[in-house]
């Protein structure tokens, strides 16, 4: 199928998908949507910033808008990514729908979560953690809901929540339609899937560990102490905004600082921060009042900020499989996208682990060479106002420069 039309969905959700600029089906979408549209499960594999978000959610709001009883439930590793789930299927199903819905995450207020869920929503996002919270405290009832997503699944089982994940399975309907995505599929994916799934379809788009073809990446090998230096180099040869990864929470409030101190326009996200404050870094990330936004791995899954120009992996990841979401930020939806990626001589076996699982049947063959930054100006010609910082609430209105 090459457009949603010819997919017989509801005339409402046709109309919403064209003002949201779903125009054609991606590659992922046209795969998964017929089969799930006829109520099969699915086990889906495709590079990030392909469309998963759309290849589940479309046939989730079908479900809703077709049937008057069942609910639908949709589980995530991290809070932004449950809330950008939540907003992109809440303009799917319209403005004027009645359908209620619940944001069940950690760091938001208990008593807003108490009320959503005594207005017996349909439609409920969250995380495992706090969704077991609710069933504990017996707040959440799933024994209706006859439709489960499970996103970014091998995230969700690398930071843990197997535990979580099977108790909120033994609540749910025995009769559902169950959608599994995964941008990687380890064996322990491949277990859950044997258990919970029945008979499902196998969508896979592209190689499930590789980044999107669009995204170039770059290595620069170089001394710890040379790190620094090397980035203020390099932020001045990228073009647009740049999203830079670090391995500490500490690691990223220390260079968000020192990056501000050298008059550079940059903010810090990290697991430590509260719900609000986070929301509000991305959103003014997202609307460019900043350039630069240093994060941990808390970004590495569901940011999707069309924008982004530049990852940049100051410290490489220490699981080879979040090099592939970190990097896939940014070519989102087709775009072009880059990634620079420092190396230390203590990187090297990250790096090894990371250049295996992208290229298996090259044995010691490194992927990407060392190459030297083209002598360019990046011209980013906005106007932003200067993140607030933790000693002044002050803003101020700039044109970026480049350095001499």
């Amino acid at each position: 199928m090459q457009t949603f039309q010819e997919m017989a969905l509801p005339e409402s959700l046709n109309h919403t998908l064209i003002d949201m600029g779903f125009n054609n089906p991606t590659p992922v979408q046209q795969e998964a949507i017929p089969s799930a549209l006829q109520g099969r499960d699915i086990l889906g594999s495709a590079q990030t910033g392909t469309g998963k978000t759309g290849a589940f959610g479309i046939p989730l709001v079908n479900h809703l808008l077709t049937n008057t009883e069942g609910a639908a439930l949709v589980m995530t590793p991290t809070r932004e990514l449950a809330t950008q789930v939540m907003s992109q299927l809440q303009k799917m199903l319209g403005k004027k729908s009645k359908i209620k819905v619940a944001l069940l995450i950690g760091g938001e207020p208990m008593p807003k979560q108490f009320r959503q869920l005594r207005n017996s929503p349909r439609l409920i996002v969250g995380t495992p953690g706090r969704i077991n919270d609710h069933l504990k405290r017996r707040s959440l009832q799933l024994n209706t809901t006859d439709f489960l997503v499970l996103d970014e699944t091998d995230r969700m089982l690398d930071i843990g929540f197997t535990v979580q994940i099977e108790n909120v399975m033994a609540h749910l309907s025995p009769e559902r339609q169950t959608l599994l995505f995964s941008a990687t599929l380890p064996k322990n994916i491949t277990r859950i899937a044997g258990k919970y799934l029945n008979e499902p379809v196998r969508v896979a788009v592209g190689a499930p560990s590789s980044p999107v073809e669009k995204i170039k990446q770059t290595c620069l090998r170089l001394k710890e102490a040379d790190k620094h230096s090397t980035l203020l180099t390099q932020l001045d040869e990228c073009e647009g905004t740049i999203l830079i990864f670090v391995k500490t929470k500490f690691g990223t409030e220390k260079l968000a600082k020192k990056l501000r101190q050298e008059e550079h326009f940059a903010d810090a996200i990290h697991g430590d921060l509260r719900q609000h404050k986070r929301d509000r870094v991305i959103a003014k990330f997202r609307n460019k009042t900043f350039r630069i936004l240093v994060a941990t791995d808390v970004a590495a899954r569901g940011l999707d900020i069309p924008h982004i120009e530049y990852v940049i992996n100051y410290d490489l990841p220490q699981c080879p499989e979040d090099y592939i979401h970190r990097i896939g930020r940014t070519g989102r939806a087709g775009a072009l996208g880059n990634a620079l990626n420092f190396i230390t001589p203590a990187d090297n076996k990250k790096w090894q682990a990371i250049d295996r699982l992208l290229n298996p049947n090259n044995k010691q063959k490194e992927s990407f060479k060392p190459k030297k930054p083209k002598n360019k100006k990046w011209g980013f010609k906005k106007k932003f106002k200067t993140p607030s910082s933790s000693n002044s609430h002050k803003k101020k209105t700039f044109k970026t420069k480049a350095k001499a």
